[in-house]
């Protein structure tokens, strides 16, 4: 879905109420402004943590991704 949203000369914007309820924020809240090279992305935090999570499962997964196998190398690098 694709709206238009204006932007007041000091940035103010105002999301439609319809996607404030979807992702709860009717009473307000907090979202993170991301700028990428094809324009700018909004999340909430819940959906940003989601996503980090995501990334770290994904690596969590890979041998040799546990925090005892990180240790473990750095006690080799160290000489211990």
């Amino acid at each position: 879905m694709t709206l238009q949203v204006n932007i007041t000369p000091n940035g103010r914007m105002s999301l439609p109420v319809g996607i404030r309820k979807r992702l709860g924020l009717e009473d307000g809240g907090a979202v993170l402004v991301e700028e990428t090279p094809d324009g700018v992305i909004l999340r909430t935090v819940e959906q940003a943590v989601a996503k980090a999570q995501a990334i770290a499962k994904r690596y969590a997964q890979q041998p040799g991704a546990s925090v005892d196998d990180f240790l473990a190398v750095r006690r080799e690098d160290s000489g211990e």
